[in-house]
């Protein structure tokens, strides 16, 4: 069976990471992801995707995203089911993370550190006139490279 989730979207708020038991990192987020249209008042729409991810994925998550990151996963959808506080039965539906990527430009993702991101973009220095290699001519010159091949019509296989 084919089980494959990818969803980019940008994080509703900042990663929770927790341990299990044994010991295992985990993290659970919450993305928003954009419909693509917009509803009857012009209003955008947006989906709620719970995302786990384990191990290393949760410590990366954890460490490099924050509220509001642009963030692409991709994974598998997993349900499961528990009982809330009032026992009543639940059922979760979650993207179980295989991989996470950055979406964004380096500034729209800040570390932790405090980094702003990349600076701004410098020009490249201007070459003079006489510098400048001239523009090819594939006109010029004699078709001595390209002969005609002769064939009888028969394919080589």
């Amino acid at each position: 069976m084919l089980n494959v989730v990818a969803i980019m979207g940008r994080l509703a708020r900042d990663p929770e990471l927790r341990q299990t038991t044994t010991g295992k990192n985990v993290a659970s987020f919450r993305i928003a992801c954009d419909r693509g249209r917009r509803d009857a008042n012009g209003q955008s729409q947006a989906d709620w995707i719970d995302v786990v991810a384990w191990d290393r994925q949760a410590e990366f998550v954890c460490k490099y995203f924050q509220k509001g990151s642009l963030i692409v996963v991709d994974g598998r959808l997993q349900s499961r089911s528990y009982q809330d506080k009032t026992g009543a039965n639940r059922t979760a539906v979650e993207v179980v993370a295989n991989n996470i990527n950055f979406a964004g430009p380096k500034s729209s993702n800040p570390t932790p550190m405090g980094d702003n991101g990349y600076a701004a973009p410098m020009a490249a220095p201007a070459r003079p006139a006489a510098q400048q290699a001239p523009a090819p001519s594939y006109s010029a010159g004699s078709n001595d490279d390209f002969a005609l091949i002769e064939d009888e019509g028969d394919l080589p296989f």
